[in-house]
């Protein structure tokens, strides 16, 4: 399938505009830095998008049953199939982890999230290994149509989050290292 100029140009304007903006929100200087605290902007549709990936992975893997249940009658396709569902769900894990951080606003959620951005080819070449090797197959037959384009899709959108995280005075106010003596205070 090849792509013209105008498919590359929709392309740009859904993704390089609202990457534009929030790059420019999250590096522009704001008047009171220290009013930017909590759940908001930019910050907002993140914690709206880390709530909703724990849901994506299941339904991955919902939607994945029906290759999973064709997998099975391969010689070491249970093997397969187990081992495939175990790297999901400790994705998934993962992912509520990272959320849990996020809702507590906890200091470690920037490291973390970072550590998910990075799991993401992780956890994608750990699962086309793991299918290869078991079955025995090369791994170019492992590989779906779009899988890769979906991974690179999916760490790139990414990427410019994790950017936002570490670029933001917001995110930087919300998920502050908080004293202890603060902490007995209720501050």
């Amino acid at each position: 399938m090849q792509f013209s100029i105008w498919h590359w140009a929709i392309l740009l304007l859904l993704i390089g505009v609202p990457v534009y903006f929030a790059v420019r929100s999250a590096t522009k200087p704001s008047q009171k830095p220290t009013s930017l605290v909590g759940f908001g902007g930019w910050l907002m549709l993140l914690a709206i998008a880390q709530a909703l990936s724990p849901l994506r992975t299941l339904a991955a893997l919902s939607t994945s049953s029906e290759g999973y249940q064709k997998l099975m009658t391969l010689p070491n396709g249970a093997l397969a199939t187990y081992g495939e569902i175990a790297l999901l769900l400790a994705f998934l894990v993962f992912q509520l982890v990272v959320l849990v951080a996020m809702l507590r606003r906890s200091p470690r959620f920037k490291q973390l999230f970072l550590c998910q951005w990075i799991a993401i080819p992780v956890v994608f070449v750990l699962d086309t290994v793991w299918i290869s090797m078991v079955l025995g197959i090369p791994i170019s037959q492992t590989l779906e149509g779009g899988a890769v384009a979906a991974l690179m899709t999916s760490f790139v959108l990414t990427g410019i989050w994790v950017a936002y995280v570490f670029k933001s005075a917001r995110v930087r106010n919300t998920f502050r290292a908080v004293t202890a003596s603060r902490q007995l205070k209720g501050v």
